[in-house]
């Protein structure tokens, strides 16, 4: 295909595209009114790469080595080379004002950065200096309005609507420490998170406020509530941010901020006791997602993004901004209540999406569709996070779109740790090599590296000097700190092992957390909400095998005397179930139950998770 038919086609999908779209429901006037006309529709060219068939320098017996589009193309080379300074100060919100910039000096194509789209045909795309513009009124917002000063904090709970990455932005240029949650957060999981965070604001939608005012009470920090309305309304003790919007001044100077002093709070889930809280500087999500963006999504200007992260996670910070926006491409983000696969896969035929993001959930559903029924033609690199991906999912979809899957693997407390880089030649079932910064290793509890093909702790060297992707400490917590440095080692959580070529491979939890359809759950939590229901008397949450999630959660249950005689023992476990459901976030609701007269415990009385994991997944393998 030549490079004029190319662009001829890509001119024809985006007319298409801006008929399906083009229906005009009340978000979209809503929008209109409230931006002043934002929606800002772009045709796009196709990058060079986009144009030319793929380069294959080698063939290994499952994958192959691909060229990269920013030219991280050998992979000893680029680790060896790999340098990234920390200056005194940063603030990544000067990296969007910089392309806002190489915008109107035409050193970037006149295309959006962020490409919203929702089930009812609304669609919004704004380029860098309308995200620098809009972000500006959002700071002043924050400052004027909500009283926030430098150093703040923010619990931010909204769903993948435009303002969340306006909120952000501002955040930023405010120097207002945010901390993201997940719409699915129940009222007690928003007060633990207040009350842990000391934030003074929170910023959510109309059905979380409800959740919020339920206990906003008992929590003396809050100093203020920031209501971004999706049908309009007032609430009374919240601020309103569509009116305070449409008054805010466009002029604001970026907040003069520290790289190394604190930007973002992201909460992880654990075994031992309530979620902790990581806390990341400007340097560490900001530049540190340089790795994530360039070398692991292999993002140019060119390129469109579709990463599928709920926005009250990490994985959204990589992906659908650090990551992609320091490169300068633009974000895909597709508003939904539910992954459909069906729904996806017509998508990624009709927009001009050239890279995925995704959990290994998503492909597993994508694969029992006939792939040869959409046109993918575009997609030139997915990716794979959140859970270890199985082989035969990777060779289903690279048999239906001749694509490889290639995994990357972080945490809340890192960037991207390890990748499956486009250098490198596939190898199914690992996670790839170390990323290029990251001195990962596996390591025995005496810190010596242990030898290829033996089990052991995954660690980053830490000393002399940290990579920078690395966070700093759990907030207010330095006992569960300390707990993760042994060494010279910040110490992951996770057992993995290493091949006589470098290849790393993802063994189990060392603190029994359930990977499950990209979701990270910590058993505490999912315990402590099943031990308020009268039924249970004591209960132990595990991972059990999945074939479509990985792994579901599973609870193991000791019932009250009162109810060890009910033979309704369906309605029983679905009765459990929706408590779980109503006392904490859905997603971490057991989906198996099974009733026990005794768990397995240690002398010390601790219940042996890993005994009854083994068992279970034993039993179903």
């Amino acid at each position: 295909m030549s490079l004029h038919t190319a662009v001829l086609k890509c001119e024809q999908l985006i007319h298409r595209v801006a008929q399906v779209f083009a229906t005009s429901t009340s978000r979209s006037r809503r929008l209109g009114n409230t931006y002043h006309d934002l929606r800002h529709s772009k045709t796009f060219l196709p990058s060079p790469q986009a144009t030319a068939p793929r380069c294959i320098h080698t063939t290994a017996a499952y994958g192959t080595r691909e060229v990269s589009r920013t030219g991280f193309d050998d992979y000893e080379a680029g680790r060896r080379n790999f340098r990234l300074e920390v200056p005194e100060y940063f603030n990544f919100a000067n990296v969007v004002d910089d392309w806002a910039q190489k915008e109107k000096t035409k050193e970037r194509a006149d295309q959006p950065a962020l490409w919203w789209i929702d089930d009812h045909g609304n669609q919004l795309q704004w380029n860098f200096q309308q995200l620098a513009e809009y972000s500006k009124k959002v700071a002043n917002i924050l400052q004027a309005s909500c009283g926030l000063r430098h150093g703040d904090r923010a619990v931010v709970i909204l769903p993948r609507v435009p303002e969340w990455w306006l909120v952000n932005i501002a955040c930023l240029r405010a120097g207002v420490v945010l901390s993201p949650g997940t719409t699915q957060l129940m009222s007690k999981d928003i007060l633990h998170r207040l009350r842990m965070s000391g934030a003074s604001c929170v910023i959510t939608d109309d059905v979380t406020a409800d959740r919020v005012d339920q206990v906003s009470a008992q929590c003396p920090d809050l100093k203020v509530k920031l209501l971004v309305s999706e049908t309009g309304q007032t609430r009374e003790g919240w601020l309103d941010y569509r009116q305070l919007f449409r008054e805010a001044s466009l002029q604001h100077e970026v907040a003069k901020t520290r790289s190394l002093e604190p930007m973002q709070l992201f909460f992880t889930s654990g075994t031992t006791g309530a979620p902790k809280m990581a806390e990341h500087t400007h340097a560490s999500y900001g530049l540190g997602h340089v790795i994530t963006g360039r070398y692991w999504l292999d993002l140019t200007p060119n390129d469109v993004i579709w990463n599928m992260s709920d926005t009250g996670w990490a994985k959204s910070a990589y992906s659908n901004l650090f990551g992609p926006w320091v490169q300068g491409a633009c974000v895909f983000i597709h508003h939904t209540a539910k992954f459909d696969p069906v729904e996806t896969l017509k998508i990624l035929s009709t927009v001009p999406i050239s890279t995925m993001c995704t959990p290994p959930t998503a492909y597993r559903m994508m694969i029992q569709n006939d792939l040869s029924g959409y046109d993918l033609s575009r997609l030139e690199h997915v990716v794979s996070a959140g859970e270890p991906l199985n082989p035969e999912v990777m060779a289903e979809w690279k048999a239906g779109t001749g694509l490889t899957i290639r995994e990357g693997y972080g945490q809340s407390e890192t960037c991207l740790a390890c990748g499956m880089f486009r250098c490198l030649d596939v190898r199914p079932g690992s996670m790839g090599k170390p990323a290029p910064g990251y001195d990962l290793r596996v390591i025995d509890d005496k810190c010596q590296e242990v030898q290829p093909g033996k089990e052991g702790d995954l660690a980053i060297k830490v000393k002399p000097q940290p990579p920078v992707g690395l966070f700093t400490r759990y907030l207010d917590d330095p006992v569960r700190t300390a707990g993760v440095f042994r060494g010279d080692y910040y110490v992951m959580g996770d057992r993995g092992l290493r091949d006589e070529d470098g290849y790393l491979w993802f063994v189990g939890r060392a603190d029994d957390v359930i990977l499950s359809a990209g979701y990270r759950i910590g058993p505490f939590e999912v315990e402590s909400a099943l031990i308020e229901h009268p039924a249970v008397a004591e209960s132990a949450v595990v991972s059990s095998p999945d074939h479509i999630r990985g792994e579901v959660v599973k609870a193991f249950i000791i019932l009250s005397p009162s109810y060890r005689d009910v033979r309704q023992t369906e309605e029983l476990i679905k009765d459990i179930q929706e408590h779980v459901k109503k006392t904490t976030a859905p997603y971490k609701y057991p989906r198996q139950i099974e009733f026990v007269e005794e768990l397995p415990k240690t002398v010390s009385g601790k219940i042996r998770r890993v005994e009854l994991r083994t068992k279970e997944w034993e039993k179903k393998s």
